[in-house]
């Protein structure tokens, strides 16, 4: 028997499933993407039994979440479906793929959720912000006529922060208390002749410096350096590295594990689990 877990979005949702014997086998996550949210939980359901040699009958619970589970009013296929909250979700997903036993657990899709995540214990909604897909997708259509994360992604790996983002180095010549490249102000230097790959590393580096700092801020309260980014804003190409280097400089422990995009449907399904 099985148990599947399903995030659905506005646009796309996202399904995985766990074997329920005592193993909790996991079987591999897919996300689909339709013009509304019924449509793409359907298409997701019957993608999944497909791919996965599964039948209804293999089907032992269903647990649904994200901002279009309101719209999952009926049972899928005769199968009933338990909503459980997002936050949750968030919690018991980074916690899985991190193998970590606490931590904060940044969910950064089309904006960004953190969360205070404890292996056994209770899941703290910490807050977010606005800030996150949402806004590089928004912001790159009107500033550099492109929408696709993956093509801005590739714009801006032939982009130079020297060009748009003010540093510490800038403003402070000679020797520096804090790290010569840390940001004073991002987008505090855009030069006259900023290429467009230059604007596209730079919407992505301010989006992910502050979704880093709010991170490292919550860190620091709960007294823990280790922060899990899921979420489908941890597949750009320059996500790592601009973690790594907040890292460094702020002695935190950004981690971005396999199947990061897929936390928050992973959290949905062990929550039936429990």
């Amino acid at each position: 028997m099985v148990t599947i877990g399903i995030d659905i979005g506005g646009s796309t949702t996202k399904i995985v499933g766990f074997t329920s014997d005592s193993s909790h086998k996991l079987i591999e996550p897919l996300s689909v993407k339709a013009t509304d949210p019924v449509t793409s939980v359907y298409g997701a359901f019957g993608k999944f039994l497909t791919q996965n040699n599964l039948e209804l009958s293999d089907i032992e619970k269903v647990s649904i979440t994200g901002v279009g589970s309101k719209y999952i009013t009926k049972p899928l296929y005769s199968l009933p479906c338990e909503n459980v909250p997002e936050f949750e979700c968030i919690g018991l997903g980074g916690l899985y793929l991190s193998n970590l036993d606490r931590a904060i657990v940044v969910s950064m899709g089309t904006g960004t959720a953190l969360v205070h995540a404890k292996r056994g214990g209770d899941i703290e909604y910490l807050g977010g912000t606005g800030v996150g897909g949402g806004t590089l997708v928004g912001l790159s259509e009107k500033l550099l006529g492109m929408k696709n994360p993956e093509h801005i992604s590739q714009l801006a790996s032939g982009g130079n922060l020297d060009n748009i983002d003010l540093r510490i180095k800038d403003i402070t010549p000679g020797s520096y208390t804090l790290p010569e490249n840390m940001t004073a102000a991002n987008f505090g230097k855009v030069a006259d002749l900023a290429t467009k790959e230059d604007i596209a590393l730079g919407l992505i580096n301010m989006i992910y410096e502050t979704v880093g700092m709010m991170a490292v801020f919550n860190s620091r309260m709960h007294k823990t350096r280790d922060i899990v980014l899921t979420g489908n804003l941890t597949q750009i190409a320059q996500a790592p590295s601009t973690f790594a280097t907040l890292s460094e400089m702020f002695d935190i422990n950004f981690m971005i594990p396999e199947r990061a995009q897929y936390s928050t449907v992973i959290g949905a399904a062990l929550c039936a689990l429990k």
